[in-house]
């Protein structure tokens, strides 16, 4: 259900207190006891709420020091590279960190103005220091990194999140550990921890220019001069979030009409128009939350809006508003293939939940097609060897390889997206979403979408190890089943539930590691009824398969 305020303003109401916020961090201790106040690293680190005893001052001294002792039994001796985004609980969770960081006597760089730092710009950074992306690699041993954000979530959400010396999302390997001795901390009472004083941590952090490096170096992977020559007229909105000083400076230093429409930074983003269930929530894939971008569409030939750490990207154009984040992937995958000098052996990777266009039009360009679960750690070391040349998954987030072949980041960039959509406008004429309608008119015109569907725990650790012999059914919603996985296609890995397939429809079901729900995505080829049927049938088919 879409919540009636969807898509309108925030009002004072929904604005998070943020002095109430801070004094959780410090002032709350959780209980190591409670699952739901104890470290827990998802797909994307550990997120929660100090007002919830999920993310308070002890969950970073803890993580931190686990991140550390991690790092001396790995022999990762460089420096480590920390940044922050917006997010109100981002900041006195950073200071927390740098606290331990120095503590341990561990080299820690953080950006040069004290500003806010992208997920995307810290992986470019950590490739580039460790000699991984054509660069020569600074020769002080190998760099990792620490990003302190939620991502998209609501402003009363902090996040942390680690990037190994490859620069991706830590495979669960590193993230079970780290998680495991950061609750054996915070039940020993945080004896193990090492802290430095707030003056000592000051004096000894060293600067990094992430900005100037990461722009500097924009022109290897999008063609910035075929932008610039074309005058595309950009519009470009990050939403609050640590973008905002990359926008400006891209325009400016590489001449392009480029209007940041929104420089506003406030911790309780009280710009925002509200997301699907009336919160503010910084989703640029999310057409309630772009709602004042999609507005102004008019304005430019390519608006773009990025998620407060900028690893996600939206993409409206005048003709479409909102693009689809399955849709624009597809468009960004067959204009590479077709305009980049790529290695022809080389696949292109999409998770098991991502659009079946995906796989037509990989097909279509003779490359192999790199199916993988859920989480972006999946394309880090295919994307490093070039085995890859595109990683993309359904919920707007991707990256792809320089114009020369070698890596550019290893984890999802909504910076390059959105500039790789205006580079496809200053190329062929046409906006990505008229690329999409020739795609359709070539492939069909799949309806796809996510539902979720009420589950108890056991229930979602059924699922997540449900074995294909499980699903007794024979056909979904009146087509035979063609194909029942457990595990990816691409690397043979769980995907943490199932997928069904026919001809043309699919469902994929999984739990979700935060809510007492499973999600259920579903798409057809034959249109919005037909998807109804699969998403009532995929219900049914899950549903006996738990009982």
């Amino acid at each position: 259900m879409v919540d009636p305020r969807a898509g309108t303003p925030a009002e004072p109401k929904d604005l998070v207190d943020l002095d109430a916020l801070a004094a959780a961090y410090y002032d709350r201790v959780p209980d190591p006891d409670d699952p739901a106040q104890q470290v827990a690293f998802g797909t994307s680190g550990h997120r929660g709420s100090s007002l919830d005893g999920a993310f308070n001052e002890a969950h970073i001294l803890a993580t931190t020091q686990a991140i550390v002792e991690y790092r001396a039994q790995a022999g990762i001796a460089g420096p480590v590279l920390v940044g922050r985004d917006t997010h109100a609980l981002s900041l006195p969770a950073w200071h927390t960190a740098l606290e331990v960081l120095v503590g341990n006597d561990v080299v820690t760089l953080v950006d040069t103005d004290d500003g806010f730092t992208p997920t995307p710009a810290v992986s470019h950074a950590i490739l580039r220091l460790n000699g991984l992306s054509g660069h020569a690699g600074g020769g002080a041993g190998q760099v990792d990194g620490i990003v302190v954000t939620p991502s998209h979530n609501p402003p009363r959400d902090g996040g942390f999140k680690y990037n190994p010396p490859n620069g991706g999302p830590a495979g669960s390997d590193i993230t079970g550990w780290i998680q495991d001795r950061a609750n054996a901390l915070l039940r020993d009472g945080l004896r193990g921890v090492k802290r430095a004083t707030t003056d000592e941590t000051r004096d000894r952090v060293q600067a990094y220019d992430f900005l100037t490096h990461y722009v500097n170096d924009l022109g290897s992977v999008v063609d910035m001069e075929a932008i610039g020559r074309a005058g595309v007229r950009i519009g470009a909105d990050p939403l609050g979030g640590a973008s905002v000083a990359y926008w400006g400076r891209i325009g400016e230093q590489y001449g392009l009409d480029l209007t940041v429409v929104n420089t506003a930074v406030d911790p309780q983003w009280g710009f925002m128009t509200l997301d699907h269930d009336a919160k503010i929530r910084m989703d640029c894939s999310s057409p309630y939350a772009m709602a004042s971008l999609v507005k102004q569409r008019d304005r430019f030939d390519i608006a773009t809006g990025n998620d407060a750490d900028a690893d996600r990207h939206g993409i409206v154009t005048p003709d479409a508003g909102l693009m689809n984040p399955n849709h624009f992937l597809a468009v960004a995958i067959a204009y590479l293939t077709e305009h980049r000098g790529w290695d022809a052996a080389a696949g292109v990777g999409k998770t098991v939940v991502s659009s079946t266009m995906i796989d037509r039009v990989v097909a279509d360009s003779g490359r192999a097609l790199y199916e993988v679960p859920v989480g972006f750690k999946w394309f880090v070391d295919p994307l490093i060897s070039g085995s890859v040349v595109f990683g993309g998954e359904e919920s707007a987030g991707a990256t792809f390889l320089r114009r020369d072949g070698q890596v550019w980041t290893t984890d999802k960039d909504g910076l390059i997206l959105a500039l790789l959509a205006s580079e496809i406008q200053a190329v062929t004429g046409r906006s990505p979403s008229q690329h999409y309608s020739g795609l359709t008119a070539r492939h069909g015109d799949p309806a796809y979408a996510r539902v979720d569907s009420p589950a108890t725990r056991e229930q979602k650790a059924r699922l997540g190890a449900l074995d294909p012999a499980a699903v007794t059914a024979t056909e979904l919603a009146g087509d035979p089943i063609t194909r029942i996985l457990s595990h990816a296609p691409g690397n043979d890995a769980p995907i943490g539930g199932i997928k069904v397939e026919t001809a043309d429809a699919w469902f994929a079901a999984r739990p979700s590691g935060t809510e007492d729900v499973y999600k259920i995505y579903a798409e057809s080829f034959r249109g919005a009824d037909h998807l109804a049927e699969v998403q009532a049938a995929a219900r049914a088919t899950v549903d006996a398969a738990l009982t």
